[in-house]
């Protein structure tokens, strides 16, 4: 039987990215990317970013761990990398010389007009557009790395031992796993070099993402243990606001993607009770589907695959080409992403060859 409720978290968290994303292209607390805020004063829009980022990708990650349970109980090893890799692979890779070069295009377009590209033969603006172009495809990048150490670990339990003990967790032992939240987050590097690969590591951060997703292999994927998490959703919910509350009030102004930042032990305390209380909530009350959510579960990989155009393109336009006062910025962007992807989606998942670079369909 499908679990409705895994489909629901994650096209719900998905959407919540694609807003997350209107908030940070206009930041200004320093987080890389995006264009720049409107001054130096508070931007309280900003606050957004403090209560998703802590837990959002790690929840994908989780999740993720989680279907890759389930699919290789019905699937060979062989068969479900080969579709991983079709599917995160390709559009991570093919994908950013066939559409992700045009987000290249705009991450450029204020070094182009500060003539920093003066001289620079037009094919290697374009492979300089296409590698600059991989915004949100980190995810996949990182999701095919860490399926392919999952193989290497199945290996050393192909008994499914460990996966069987840790089936037996309860709710205070998994509680106590934010230990190894926080120590994922420990592997950041706190001072990254310029002009050296640490801004990298700290921006894909494999170490820390491997953690949830082993934990969605080994210890979410049981049954019990998603029934144990339900029956506490509410209170779980409660000291996830909390905890959220009481960083946001304290931390607010900071650059919230900071290795220092996200290595804090209330920052890791919010974000890991969050994603409990996420699963908890929506396996106990969101465990069902309709049409609309029939729809996005089918839809929401290639939304989020497609939609930072959408935000670089409109987002640029509006704060560079416009005088519009900045809360119709933020409204006219946040319509965009979510009519204008979709559609997007829509369109390129139609056309032969195309949607197997971009969509790994």
């Amino acid at each position: 039987m499908r679990k409705h409720w895994i489909d629901n978290l994650r096209w719900v968290t998905v959407l919540l990215v694609l807003f997350y994303h209107v908030i940070y292209f206009y930041n200004n607390k320093g987080v890389f990317g995006g264009i720049g805020g409107f001054g130096d004063g508070p931007q309280y829009q900003d606050v957004i970013m403090y209560i998703l980022y802590p837990w959002f990708m790690p929840i994908l990650f989780i999740l993720a761990g989680i279907s890759a349970r389930y699919a290789l109980e019905k699937h060979s090893t062989k068969e479900w990398f080969k579709a991983r890799t079709r599917k995160l692979l390709v559009p991570g890779t093919i994908g950013l010389f066939v559409f992700h070069w045009m987000v290249g295009y705009f991450n450029t377009v204020v070094a182009s007009r500060e003539g920093v590209f003066d001289g620079v033969p037009g094919v290697v603006k374009y492979f300089i557009m296409a590698f600059s172009g991989i915004g949100p495809l980190w995810f996949v990048q990182v999701l095919w790395l860490l399926c392919l150490v999952l193989l290497l670990v199945r290996v050393l339990d192909k008994n499914d031992k460990f996966w069987n003990w840790c089936g037996k967790a309860g709710i205070v032992p998994i509680i106590l796993m934010g230990i190894l939240f926080w120590a994922g987050e420990q592997t950041l590097i706190r001072n990254p070099r310029p002009e050296s690969l640490d801004g990298l590591l700290n921006l894909y951060k494999p170490l820390f993402y491997l953690i949830p997703f082993l934990m969605g292999y080994f210890v979410f994927s049981h049954d019990e243990v998603q029934e144990k998490l339900s029956k506490v959703w509410a209170p779980l919910l409660i000291c996830a606001a909390i905890s959220g509350i009481i960083l946001i009030a304290t931390t607010f102004g900071q650059d919230n993607t900071s290795p220092e930042y996200l290595g804090s032990p209330l920052n890791c305390l919010y974000g890991w009770l969050m994603c409990l209380a996420m699963m908890a909530w929506f396996k106990a009350k969101f465990d069902y589907t309709g049409k609309f959510a029939g729809y996005m579960t089918k839809s929401s990989f290639g939304i989020y695959i497609v939609h930072y155009l959408v935000i670089a393109a409109v987002g640029y336009t509006l704060k560079v080409h416009t005088n519009l006062p900045p809360a119709a910025m933020y409204a006219i962007l946040t319509v965009a992403v979510f009519t204008l992807s979709p559609l997007l989606y829509e369109t390129i998942r139609r056309i032969p060859v195309v949607k197997w670079c971009v969509l790994g369909e």
